[in-house]
């Protein structure tokens, strides 16, 4: 069995389609940060052992050369997986994972210099450790759903509950003060969903590639 985490039911919208009624996949949503995503897969791993872990969903660029919609991905697992996900179009990534949402160009680029990642995301570090500790292989693969070069419509960092879930009455009172984020939001939200699009078909070929 192959368990595929996900922060966000959006990440994972397009694979659980076509993962629909397969016994060999398990779709886990995390939340979202290391917390939320230790805490399920802990929980996930000790009803029912997998053969893999993937930890899956959007990441935000780093490296200026990857495009919107890339598929970017690390293995700790075997070789046989890092060479099936280059086979389906993935790249390898060097990433980062962040506290908090990288919001702003100027804070990707930091990132960037400080880390020498190729992409940041939020819950994969804290979803390889309990691999290791289990002795589960795992790999990350993500999907850049924003750019180096680009800002985000919004702070989503001050939308955001305790939790690190969205606000969705503190994101009506941001988008109600700034009007004009609306033509952007829109745009990121097309985004997100072809990208998602991409990372589910990238996860179809190499979960049940032979």
């Amino acid at each position: 069995m192959t368990l595929v985490c996900f922060a966000v039911k959006e990440e994972a919208a397009p694979f659980r389609k076509i993962a629909a009624n397969r016994s060999d996949v398990q779709i886990l949503l995390t939340g979202i940060g290391r917390e939320n995503s230790e805490r399920a897969v802990r929980t996930a791993v000790a009803r029912r052992k997998p053969g893999l872990v993937l930890t899956c969903g959007f990441a935000g660029g780093l490296n200026p050369e990857l495009a919107l919609g890339t598929v970017v991905f690390s293995a700790d697992a075997s070789s046989e997986i890092a060479a099936r996900l280059r086979a389906a179009g993935a790249r390898p990534a060097r990433f980062h994972c962040a506290a908090r949402v990288a919001t702003t160009a100027a804070e990707k680029q930091e990132l960037r210099r400080a880390t020498g990642a190729d992409a940041v995301e939020m819950e994969s570090q804290a979803i390889h450790a309990v691999c290791r500790e289990h002795g589960l292989s795992s790999a990350t693969v993500r999907v850049i759903s924003d750019t180096a070069d680009e800002d985000l419509p919004l702070d989503f960092n001050r939308v955001a509950k305790p939790d690190l879930s969205l606000d969705y009455g503190r994101l009506a009172l941001a988008i109600a003060k700034s009007p004009g984020s609306i033509p952007a939001l829109l745009r990121l939200r097309k985004n997100c969903r072809s990208s998602a699009e991409r990372l589910a078909e990238v996860l179809s070929k190499i979960i049940w590639s032979k």
